[in-house]
């Protein structure tokens, strides 16, 4: 045993240094561990972007429908979406979002088939959340009113 380790040390003391090929080695494998470290915190960053971004068109989304239930029931024979006084008013968008290009779009209710009680209609309303003219988020809800 004792030996060995004598063997061990001569051989590790008559090393004089290291070679190009010892380095060489050395630097790749230094470079990929690098690349793929940063190409890891790339994909982090970008998917957070994305999360922030969904996360904000589902919050505007879901106050939006908040809001139209807040409001009086329209029936979809008397909406117009031109009239302001006929048709689900559109929240106000934080200054933060609206400035980063996110709005909200508010389509005309359908009739959704409703084979319940009669004089009641059930509304298919479509939200819309969009940013920069690009839909990041659809959603659907039903409402049920009094048909007039």
């Amino acid at each position: 045993m004792r030996r060995l380790g004598k063997k061990i040390f001569r051989f590790i003391r008559g090393q004089k240094g290291f070679t190009l090929i010892e380095t060489l080695v050395g630097l790749a494998i230094f470079a990929a561990i690098g690349v793929a470290l940063m190409s890891g915190l790339f994909t982090g960053y970008k998917n957070v972007g994305i999360s922030q971004e969904r996360t904000y068109a589902e919050s505007l989304a879901k106050s939006q429908v908040e809001y139209i239930k807040a409001q009086d029931y329209i029936s979809v024979t008397d909406y117009e979406a031109n009239d302001t006084a006929k048709c689900y008013a559109v929240i106000n968008i934080p200054a933060h979002l609206a400035a980063a290009g996110y709005s909200v779009e508010i389509n005309a209710p359908e009739t959704a088939e409703f084979a319940g009680v009669s004089g009641y209609e059930l509304q298919s309303i479509t939200i819309k959340v969009n940013r920069h003219g690009a839909t990041q988020l659809t959603l659907i809800f039903y409402r049920t009113g009094l048909a007039l």
